[in-house]
């Protein structure tokens, strides 16, 4: 099993309850604000506002198939709202981002190349976006 030992100052990172750290090697959390234009009748500009939110999470893990892995932990999951938590430290500043909520439309079974590692890029699409 394929592990990553370090990755930026992330500390901590769990999908519906079990570490997937080890497994890890990119992170992205994106947190957008859809845009709904307000621009008045006699306007000279678009005017915009921000309507609902569009959090997406996407990660890259390596592939593994033993039990608490990767392959474990993500089959039950797709189609499902789940939680992912990630936390970081920095210095004497941990902070937590976790998206609530959120839904794995898909989990790539086998994906690899002769001689490399192999992984899967997981795209986890809406839930509630919180950090403290």
């Amino acid at each position: 099993m394929a592990t990553s030992v370090y990755l930026s100052n992330l500390s901590a990172l769990t999908v519906n309850s079990i570490s997937l750290l080890d497994q890890c090697t990119s992170l992205t959390f994106t947190n957008t604000a859809e845009a709904l234009e307000k621009t008045s009748f006699g306007g000279s500009s678009r005017v915009f506002t921000a309507g609902l939110f569009n959090n997406v999470l996407t990660m890259t893990l390596y592939n593994s198939y033993a039990a608490s892995e990767t392959y474990a932990t993500l089959a039950a999951l797709v189609g499902t709202q789940t939680t992912v938590v990630a936390t970081t430290v920095d210095g004497a500043v941990t902070t937590v981002f976790t998206l609530t909520g959120c839904y794995l439309e898909s989990l790539p079974v086998v994906n690899g190349s002769l001689g490399e590692l192999s992984t899967v890029d997981l795209t986890f699409m809406g839930g509630t976006y919180s950090v403290a």
